[in-house]
């Protein structure tokens, strides 16, 4: 089941997002990769502007995905499983139901990490495609530091609009 989540969801959010974000320790650059990889007071700052959906299952949140509405784009933010959770399409089902919120009116992107090779594949996967201008939409839209733009990579929803 997904459900939007609420303040009360922050611990298992901040959970969920550090035990997934492990797949990076030895992935991404080393001077890009800390502990916890998201602190709980930056966790805290995002959920005042980003929208989380959870996966629960079982009582249980596995899975977490973030949508932000910035200028004229929809972002995915923050989209994380579970390890022990992961491949049974819990990321898909998130995913479509971002989807289903930013509709067809918006362009919808995603920022991940260029070496996180099953994160890009998976949104390429789901119709998005890399985006040859990722310095510029990484600086409109995301507030990450140079470090970050430099080894990331920005996918766009290929869509009959957007092509």
């Amino acid at each position: 089941m997904i459900r939007q989540c609420h303040s009360g969801d922050t611990a298992k959010i901040y959970f969920i997002i550090n035990e997934a974000a492990k797949a990076y320790k030895g992935v991404i650059p080393a001077d890009c990769y800390h502990w916890p990889y998201m602190p709980l007071d930056e966790l805290e700052r995002e959920m005042k502007r980003i929208t989380f959906f959870g996966y629960q299952t079982d009582m249980r949140l596995v899975g977490v995905m973030g949508i932000e509405h910035i200028k004229d784009v929809c972002l995915i933010r923050h989209a994380y499983v579970l390890p022990g959770s992961q491949r049974q399409g819990i990321g898909r089902q998130l995913l479509d139901h971002i989807k289903s919120l930013a509709g067809s009116s918006s362009r919808l992107l995603v920022g991940t990490w260029a070496d996180a090779h099953w994160a890009v594949r998976f949104y390429m996967e789901h119709g998005f495609i890399p985006l040859r201008d990722k310095e510029k939409l990484l600086k409109t839209y995301w507030d990450v530091p140079q470090r970050q733009i430099e080894t990331s990579v920005v996918l766009g929803l290929q869509t009959a609009r957007h092509r």
